[in-house]
C-alpha cells in the first residue's frame, strides 16, 4: 500500500478509484486549504483536486447509489486508514521540525541537505508531495530519527487477506497478524 500521498500523481491520474483514495484526497484537500494562504501556486491544484472529489462522490455517494452496510463499512475503514497515515505524517513532521530546531537549522536548511528546493521542502514537510526513501535515510541518519517514525510500516488489508491465506496454506499458525498490524504507530 502506498500510505504516503502524491498530489501531482493523483492529478495526473485524473480520478479518484477507492475510499483511501478519496479519503486521502480530502486530507490533502484540507491541508491545501492550509497552504494555499501562503502558497497561491496550489490554488488550481487544489481546484482540480476539489473536482476529483466532486465526480467520485457523486458518482459513488449520490442519492441513487445503492449505498450498502457494506460500502459504508469500506468507507468508515478507508477513513480510519487515512486519519491513521495523516497522524503518522503529522507526528514525522513534528519529529523532524524538533531536530532541525535542536540543530539551529530551518526546513530551507534541511532542503540544502536533501537537496530541494524551498517550495519542494514545503511540499514534503506538508504531507503534498511524499518523501523518497533516500531523504528519509538521509534524515534517520543525520538527526538520528528512529525509521518507524519516518516510514509507515501499515499493511494494506488485501496484503494481509493474502497473508492470512498464506499462513493457512504453509500451516504456521503461530504467524499472525492483527488490527494493530494496521495501525500505523508513532513510538
Amino acid at each position: 500500500m502506498k500510505t504516503q500521498v502524491d498530489l501531482k500523481q493523483i492529478l495526473k491520474k485524473g480520478f479518484i478509484s477507492d475510499e483511501i483514495g478519496l479519503e486521502r484526497a480530502m486530507i490533502l484537500d484540507r491541508k491545501l486549504r492550509l497552504l494555499v494562504k501562503e502558497h497561491p501556486e496550489f490554488a488550481d491544484q487544489r481546484k482540480q483536486l476539489r473536482t476529483l472529489i466532486k465526480e467520485y462522490e457523486n458518482t459513488h455517494w449520490s442519492k441513487d447509489s445503492v449505498i450498502s452496510d457494506e460500502k459504508i463499512h469500506e468507507s468508515d475503514f478507508a477513513e480510519f486508514i487515512a486519519e491513521q497515515e495523516r497522524v503518522f505524517s503529522e507526528n514525522r513532521k513534528n519529529a523532524i521540525k524538533e531536530k532541525i530546531s535542536k540543530y539551529g537549522m530551518n526546513q530551507q536548511d534541511l532542503g540544502i541537505l536533501l537537496g530541494h528546493s524551498k517550495s519542494y521542502m514545503s511540499e514534503l514537510m506538508n504531507g503534498i508531495s511524499p518523501f523518497s526513501n533516500k531523504d528519509l535515510i538521509i534524515i534517520h541518519r543525520l538527526f538520528h530519527i528512529k525509521l518507524e517514525n519516518l516510514i509507515p510500516t501499515i499493511i494494506a488489508e488485501k496484503d494481509r487477506n493474502r497473508i492470512q491465506a498464506s499462513i493457512i496454506k504453509i500451516n504456521k499458525p503461530e504467524l499472525k497478524l492483527t488490527r494493530e498490524d494496521l495501525e500505523i504507530s508513532f513510538a
